[in-house]
């Protein structure tokens, strides 16, 4: 895996990922940035969701489990010193689907936080605090 990350000006880069993507960053106007893109450590936090639910959907999928949604809502804590590490992050999975098996649901979010997913994994082996909790929905129903 590749990636490039490329300076463009104030407090605002470029990242260019080897499948051919890219993304603006920025910073803060109160830390020289023009808030003109997402924060590093936003991306950083997306990028374990979106690991996770990769994950999560492949293995309903798998499981013939008829999804029509699925979102990740993610919290997370911050350091309150310099590095600002994250210290907790909760991942909360809302999975809606026709006839789904809630036993399924909550089976493919634990593999994905104990076997599948390299991001959260390499999270929690740094020191984060990462749980998962999930919501499986009848589509249809409120």
């Amino acid at each position: 895996m590749e990636a490039r990350v490329k300076w463009t000006g104030g407090k605002q880069f470029l990242g260019e990922s080897g499948s051919g993507h890219s993304v603006v960053m920025d910073g803060p106007e109160s830390l020289g940035g023009r808030n003109l893109g997402i924060r590093p450590m936003e991306m950083l936090l997306i990028g374990a969701g979106g690991c996770a639910s990769f994950d999560v959907i492949s293995m309903l999928e798998k499981g013939r489990q008829n999804v029509v949604d699925c979102e990740v809502l993610l919290q997370a804590e911050r350091a309150d010193a310099v590095p600002a590490v994250f210290t907790k992050i909760n991942m909360h999975f809302v999975v809606t689907g026709v006839k789904l098996k809630e036993s399924q649901v909550e089976r493919a979010v634990a593999l994905s936080a104990e076997k599948y997913c390299s991001a959260s994994i390499m999270l929690a082996a740094a020191g984060v605090e990462v749980t998962h909790t999930f919501e499986a929905r009848e589509f249809g129903q409120d």
